[in-house]
């Protein structure tokens, strides 16, 4: 095909996505599916399904239909492009937690660089690598904060298909890809999808930490552990144990997925983690200004909500750990902290730790405690200790 020249009939079209499929590797995209655009329209009946049993975690494009519609994004849409980029599942020589120096953990999907600037970097190369070839393309490419569900593109393309973790999971790269995709006015031969290969595999339901996987390929987003620890709010009481020292994202139901047993994908080197960065030390967290943390966590998905909830839930890591030489530390969190949800998260991680110490804190903290939350936490925590006794 000549560039430059609008292709003209299906041949061309053919003839312009093998070409497209063989730059791959130049563009640094791992896999690459087209589907038509024609509307979701059963994702839609899904989503609201979703939606009236109060799963939704907030942070999904409130428009159905925009999330169903491209062609409410490209008039005149014909094809959309889903790309994956594969990124790393194991930690290179990974710090270890130790008595005085306890650590966090942030999921795969924060290390490195942050993935939307990674994934926009290949989608802007496609973009340029289709403009060279027909100049007068309309395109409109998205990136996880898009309107679109990258994950039923993905499945549609057949890029991969869609898990009972709700993760689409590829042939090639199992789960550890991120997803973003591209709609066009191009008429582009679609794939087909991918045959389901999850068989009567359950393994992802069973583990998941908080029973948010609530049947396959059902997701209650308010109590994935992953939603929680990205809140800003107090996590509620059923669910602190459960974080464990996540303080970003959980990994869990896809670290137990047969399908990707073995992966480990290190060909990007932007996304090759920073061991002290994925698996930070937790006092050091507690004390950073804005500037310190957009230094340190500024190049990781991790830092999209701030410092608050990266704080608030290195506080309960600490309690989780029971790190009695914490506890200082965290009796200044809850005696001069201005944020009510980190002197509330304090108190509860000061009782895990319990001791008389822990008790003649707790007591001082109730006396000048102005926020009703916060003092309810305050008595929770003086309760049990009083009760262990």
């Amino acid at each position: 095909m000549d560039e430059g020249r609008r292709p003209e009939g299906p041949k061309d079209w053919q003839a312009l996505k093998r070409e497209l499929l063989q730059a791959l590797p130049a563009l640094g995209i791992d896999k690459l599916g087209v589907t038509t655009a024609e509307p979701f329209w059963e994702l839609r009946e899904r989503l609201l399904a979703h939606r009236k049993a109060g799963r939704e975690s907030g942070f999904e494009e409130p428009d159905l239909d925009k999330r169903v519609n491209p062609e409410l994004h490209l008039a005149g849409a014909r094809s959309i492009l889903s790309v994956a980029v594969a990124y790393p599942s194991k930690l290179p020589d990974p710090p270890r937690s130790e008595p005085g120096a306890y650590r966090g953990i942030l999921a795969r999907s924060a290390w490195g660089r942050d993935y939307h600037h990674v994934l926009r970097d290949r989608l802007e190369r496609l973009e340029a690598f289709l403009r060279e070839r027909v100049p007068d393309a309309r395109i409109v490419s998205m990136v996880d904060t898009g309107a679109l569900s990258d994950r039923a593109v993905a499945v549609r393309a057949g890029i991969g298909w869609s898990g009972k973790n709700c993760a689409v999971i590829t042939p090639e790269f199992g789960s550890w890809v991120y997803l973003g995709e591209m709609i066009t006015d191009l008429p582009l031969p679609p794939d087909p999808p991918v045959v389901d290969g999850c068989g009567d595999c359950t393994l992802c339901i069973d583990a998941c930490p908080t029973g948010a996987l609530v049947g396959p390929g059902q997701l209650d987003a308010k109590r994935c552990v992953s939603f929680l620890t990205q809140t800003k709010e107090i996590i509620p009481e059923e669910f602190r144990e459960k974080l464990g020292n996540r303080l970003y994202g959980c990994d869990t139901c896809q670290q137990v997925c047969p399908k990707n047993r073995g992966l480990n994908h290190t060909h990007h080197r932007e996304l090759v983690p920073d061991p002290e960065q994925a698996k930070p030390l937790l006092l050091p967290i507690l004390d950073m200004s804005n500037k310190e943390f957009k230094a340190f966590f500024g190049s990781s998905a991790a830092a999209w909500r701030g410092k608050k909830p990266l704080q608030r839930n290195a506080v309960l890591a600490l309690g989780h750990f029971r790190d009695r030489s914490a506890l200082p530390r965290l009796a200044l969190v809850l005696a001069e902290d201005e944020r009510p949800e980190l002197r509330a998260t304090a108190a509860w991680s000061i009782g895990r730790i319990g001791g008389e110490e822990a008790v003649r804190v707790l007591e001082a903290a109730l006396l000048r405690e102005t926020d009703d939350a916060a003092a309810q936490e305050i008595r929770l925590a003086l309760d049990r200790l009083t009760e262990a006794k």
